[in-house]
């Protein structure tokens, strides 16, 4: 499966990308997962929370708990507050865009990245999804402006319990 959601779970979960066991059904439309997670009473899946919000009727949520006093005591719901303010660890993570460097010489390109970060942002929850706090946003079109290049990750991959927002703001620039 080709999927960031199936990487970082992997990591976050089993310790390791591309480490589940075998005996899984995947897919990466999420609606394919709503369908077989809500007619099998034995099923457990993992997918955004805005598919759970459009099926909460068929599903049932699965608390985490993050073992961080600071966040309480206890299993932790996925909502837009928790994963928005991280206290929905290890199971939430970012979706990003990349945006090839040669392509960013294109205004049209320039100018989408911009709206993308910009005016596109209450498109974000419009989706389902839940938008970054406005610190990550304005760290990313610094990034867009200096046209700095690379995964803010360093080649690690997918690594639970770190913002976004402390990655970048610790970016040598």
């Amino acid at each position: 499966m080709d999927s960031g959601t199936y990487d970082y779970f992997t990591e976050a979960i089993v310790g390791k990308e591309h480490s589940s066991r075998g005996d899984y059904t995947a897919s990466e439309d999420d609606n394919v997962l709503v369908q077989g997670i809500a007619n099998d009473p034995l099923a457990l899946g993992f997918f955004g929370v805005a598919y759970y919000e459009h099926n909460q009727e068929r599903l049932k949520l699965v608390g985490v708990d993050d073992e961080n006093s600071k966040n309480g005591d206890g299993p932790i719901q996925p909502t837009a507050q928790t994963v928005k303010d991280g206290t929905y660890q290890p199971l939430s993570r970012p979706i990003f865009i990349y945006v090839n460097k040669k392509a960013l010489d294109r205004p049209e390109v320039t100018e989408f990245v911009q709206f993308y970060l910009t005016a596109g942002r209450p498109l974000v929850q419009e989706v389902g999804y839940i938008p970054l706090p406005d610190a990550v946003y304005e760290l990313a079109l610094k990034r867009v402006a200096t046209r700095t290049v690379g995964s803010v990750f360093g080649g690690k991959g997918s690594q639970v319990g770190v913002t976004l927002e402390s990655l970048l703001s610790a970016e040598k620039r």
